[in-house]
């Protein structure tokens, strides 16, 4: 056994310390809130660099975010930093990304998001002649879901349905659209199948489809739409480095190349972490931001819930020469069989024929994406979870999935050789398991199907091991960079009510 740290519990948040597993985002935010309320926090990182997914790869000089490459709803991290007295313009500079998205389909058929409404307007009708009136009514109707959403539904820790729901006027549990899927829900607005599908894609990332995901989803390109889509200046990982920034100077201590090995609990009591050299750390609260189902079965010998995860990713990363034309900072290319797709991704047992899949170009919006006459591309296909991909040949599967991009980026006149690719990475969802210790190699933690959402997600703390808390895309109130900054707040809400 290795050498014992004693952590004592004082009273009044005096002396109280926390041990956090994991430096995401969820585990630097859950560290900031520790402090505000008079914690004493150290943050154990198993990886050299903070951030977990959202992290940072460099070829040939060329930076790359390894995750998201796009920033959506500003004020959860504007908030973040003004609840410790800080501004986030003191440390970071939002670039704005408009337009935003394009999307793209086989037959040459294309589609541009913006927040500029006159454009977007114009875009819809070039479609759908006719379509103004409807996107005027989708975004009324989707800025009361997201009013409802946000205001009412989200920031709670609260597992029982009907004190959930009890915040709701009958007529804003009308509003949410739960029984009613997001597929149908966007098509009482828009009769264009293309409008549709690309309205509908966020689905891909939130383990469902847009036929099977409640109505209430809208909010999600809604929320794009009206608030924008922004890169930080310098990238996603330069949001990682402001968080961490400010997670230490609230006097949280943040130790990288720090791997917990298991989590230690007697009784039903935690009682610390162990680290991978033997080492042990005594702490009566542990707030792990590993995923959920990783954290109980791998560290903490606990039986995880049966959950349905979002999917498996393949990535590539490209220093390419010089910059492909006419390709914009993100572009989506959707397949022809879209219902096909999502079942093929959501209950498929190969690697897609024909993926859906995304290209990020970010010198598009940040020139400090490209140096010495090299650019960085980024490409990320959704693909099944590793569970159900057994026996798969991933040399000969990336090479496939390579010459599709490149193909599909040709065909609509942003390609580029594959000779112009002067250095590559490709991480499969083997190097992403392997990485960042993903569940089933599941790219955005659990799905957001009707029984994984609000009430029903899993809590973001163990009911059977007291002391033991969760943070992160798994846990309420859900994936993605905002929610997992609100996760770390709601995570140190719930340890706050139970220390009373």
């Amino acid at each position: 056994m290795g050498a014992l740290t004693q952590i004592q519990a004082g009273k009044g948040g005096q002396g109280r310390r926390a041990a956090v597993i994991g430096a995401g985002l969820g585990g630097l935010s859950a560290a900031i809130h520790l402090r505000l309320a008079g914690w004493k926090v150290t943050v154990f990182e198993a990886g050299q660099t903070t951030g977990g997914r959202a992290n940072r790869l460099t070829l040939r000089g060329v930076r790359f975010d390894t995750g998201p490459t796009l920033l959506n709803y500003p004020w959860v991290f504007e908030e973040l930093f003004q609840a410790a007295g800080k501004e986030l313009g003191q440390y970071l500079k939002l670039l704005p990304v408009d337009p935003s998205v394009t999307y793209r389909w086989p037959d040459g058929g294309h589609l541009t998001l913006s927040s500029n409404l006159e454009r977007l307007r114009a875009e819809f009708e070039r479609l759908e002649p006719g379509a103004a009136r409807g996107l005027e009514r989708f975004l009324a109707d989707a800025s009361e879901k997201f009013r409802i959403t946000f205001h009412k539904l989200v920031l709670q820790n609260e597992e029982n349905p009907l004190r959930y729901f009890s915040r709701l006027t009958a007529r804003e549990i009308l509003r949410t659209a739960l029984w009613r899927s997001m597929h149908a829900e966007l098509g009482r607005y828009f009769r264009s199948a293309r409008i549709g599908e690309a309205l509908g894609s966020y689905a891909m990332y939130l383990g469902g489809s847009p036929f099977e995901l409640p109505g209430l989803f809208t909010i999600l390109p809604y929320g794009e739409l009206a608030q924008g889509l922004w890169l930080p200046e310098g990238g996603i990982y330069a949001l990682v480095e402001a968080v961490e920034k400010l997670a230490r100077e609230m006097g949280a201590e943040i130790h990288t190349g720090r791997r917990v090995s298991q989590i230690l609990h007697r009784n039903g009591q935690v009682a610390g972490v162990r680290f991978e050299d033997g080492a042990e750390l005594e702490s009566p609260v542990v707030v792990s931001n590993a995923d959920l189902p990783v954290t109980l079965t791998e560290l903490a010998g606990q039986p995880a819930p049966r959950l349905k995860m979002s999917p498996s990713v393949v990535t590539f990363y490209w220093a390419v020469k010089g910059r492909p034309g006419g390709l914009g900072h993100h572009t989506i290319f959707l397949p022809s069989e879209y219902a096909a797709a999502f079942r093929e991704l959501n209950f498929g047992s190969s690697v897609p024929a024909d993926p859906a899949f995304y290209v990020a170009a970010p010198d598009a919006s940040d020139s400090s994406f490209a140096q010495d006459g090299l650019s960085a591309v980024f490409a990320l296909v959704p693909v099944p979870l590793l569970r159900r991909l057994n026996g798969v040949d991933w040399k000969a599967e990336t090479e496939r999935l390579r010459e599709t991009i490149l193909r599909k980026l040709r065909d609509c006149g942003a390609g580029f050789a594959a000779s112009c690719i002067q250095e590559e990475k490709v991480w499969t969802p083997v190097e992403w398991k392997e990485r960042f210790g993903l569940y089933e190699g599941s790219a955005f933690g659990a799905a957001h199907t009707l029984v994984q959402m609000g009430p029903f997600r899993p809590p973001n703390y163990s009911r059977r091991v007291r002391g033991l808390y969760f943070t992160g895309a798994s846990t309420t109130p859900g994936t993605g960079l905002p929610m997992v900054v609100l996760s770390g707040k709601l995570t140190v809400q719930r340890i706050q009510s139970h220390v009373r």
